[in-house]
């Protein structure tokens, strides 16, 4: 034990190591290195084997231990014949924990070291100007989450009146309360500060984005008839109005389609059982429902495709490519054929794609349709190449051979004719082709 105690009165004594004390220059590395040594001198003084002694963290409070020998039952029983254990709770805890919150920091020191992460309280600024003070260096350093933090703090202790005023001169600082506020859904505080600066469309804007928080349909529907007459601009009151209409027609399309399914009356919805409901879906999605469940269905009916399209002035080409992808999932080529159908004045046909022939192909190949199918519309793809290219990609042959031949181009025809099957129809035709060239 006197061998144990000359060692430890040589550790403390000696010039090598410095005392720990709260005035050191703030480097958290070089008091981790020295902590750590001075906590390995300790082990020495008491055993050489560290599983004896009870793990302490740096509060002080212990985080596990292995018992070996039931005698050492934790650090400070074994060093109580010592004089260390009145030295090591000072190890415990970082000096720096300390200053955070002991130190008379200014507010351009607070925001740096909240820049760097560290915890900082700001209890101690007290005064409306040194508030300002800290908001306005918050904002020079250009760090969004120290100048959302300190708005934090202003918000909490400073009257909304005064907060108002004064962020009406900080646009910066501003922008970023509001957005705060939006993302944290304190909508009651956004709309008082949105009145405040007279921004009568947004306060309009953030009042409808509240529908989004009714579940109850017939509620959303009522809340959406009441925002129709807000300040909003003309074209977000088409808007608005457009979403209050599709509504009141998903209500009703649903419960008409409901009753369908239910009494087993209709032969799509015995095929195709539906997935989900229509209600609250994008107009898109209830064009693409209509199109699936009530093609034929006449335009003077709320779920006609054809009075969807009116009532909301869908474009053709939307129109088209929603109507194409309905009709091809359920494979009715029919109404794919007539979709692109078109007659002029004197009675002659001729199809017609507003989204190009080349998306008709990946669309239907998509849907796997037949080859059939897939070769009469690459035959109408108008640029060579691009027809060429997806004849070859789809095994369109006739397409390919066609087209070769409309080029007068042997030396491809002569390479095609590797890749189809040998003893083919494709193969004849060719060899037709290339006897007569």
């Amino acid at each position: 034990m006197s061998r144990a105690r000359a060692d430890e009165e040589e550790y403390w004594h000696s010039s090598k190591f410095r005392a720990f004390t709260f005035d050191d220059e703030d480097d958290e590395l070089s008091q981790l290195k020295e902590s750590k040594r001075a906590v390995n001198s300790l082990r020495d003084i008491v055993d050489d084997d560290d599983d004896d002694l009870e793990r302490v963290s740096w509060s002080g409070e212990p985080v596990g231990r292995r018992n070996k020998l039931p005698s050492f039952q934790s650090l400070s029983d074994a060093l109580s014949d010592t004089g260390v254990k009145n030295y090591a709770p000072e190890l415990r805890r970082p000096k720096a924990e300390y200053k955070d919150y002991s130190s008379d920091w200014s507010p351009k020191d607070t925001v740096r070291r909240m820049q760097r992460g560290k915890v900082c309280s700001l209890e101690r600024f007290r005064s409306l100007q040194d508030k300002l003070v800290l908001l306005d260096e918050a904002v020079a350093g250009h760090d969004g989450n120290v100048i959302t933090a300190v708005l934090i703090f202003l918000k909490r202790t400073l009257r909304r009146e005064i907060l108002f005023r004064e962020l009406e001169v900080r646009q910066v600082a501003l922008c970023h309360l509001i957005h705060f506020l939006k993302e944290a859904g304190e909508q009651k505080l956004l709309l008082d500060l949105l009145r405040f600066l007279d921004r009568t469309e947004e306060v309009a804007l953030s009042q409808y984005r509240e529908h989004l928080n009714i579940q109850d349909v017939e509620k959303r529907r009522e809340f959406l008839k009441g925002c129709i007459g807000l300040p909003f601009s003309a074209e977000d009151t088409s808007h608005i109005q457009d979403h209050y209409t599709l509504l009141e027609r998903q209500i009703i399309i649903e419960a008409n389609d409901r009753h369908l399914e239910t009494a087993g009356q209709s032969e799509v919805f015995r095929k195709y059982p539906r997935k989900a409901s229509i209600l609250n879906m994008p107009l898109v999605t209830t064009l693409f429902y209509s199109c699936f469940y009530h093609y034929t269905e006449a335009e003077g009916t709320f779920s006609s495709p054809t009075n969807l399209k009116k009532t909301f002035k869908i474009p053709d080409k939307q129109y088209v490519l929603t109507a194409l992808a309905a009709r091809a999932k359920l494979r009715a080529w029919d109404d794919v054929d007539a979709l692109f159908t078109t007659k002029n004045w004197l009675g002659y046909t001729k199809k017609k794609a507003p989204i190009g022939f080349h998306r008709v192909v990946e669309i239907l190949q998509r849907n796997n349709a037949p080859v059939q199918v897939l070769q009469e519309y690459v035959r109408l793809v108008e640029d060579v190449e691009t027809r060429l290219n997806l004849a070859t990609k789809y095994k369109c042959h006739d397409v390919v051979i066609e087209t070769y031949k409309d080029l007068k181009d042997r030396i491809q025809l002569t390479a095609y004719k590797c890749k189809v099957e040998r003893g083919s129809a494709e193969e004849e035709k060719i060899n037709s082709i290339l006897n007569n060239m």
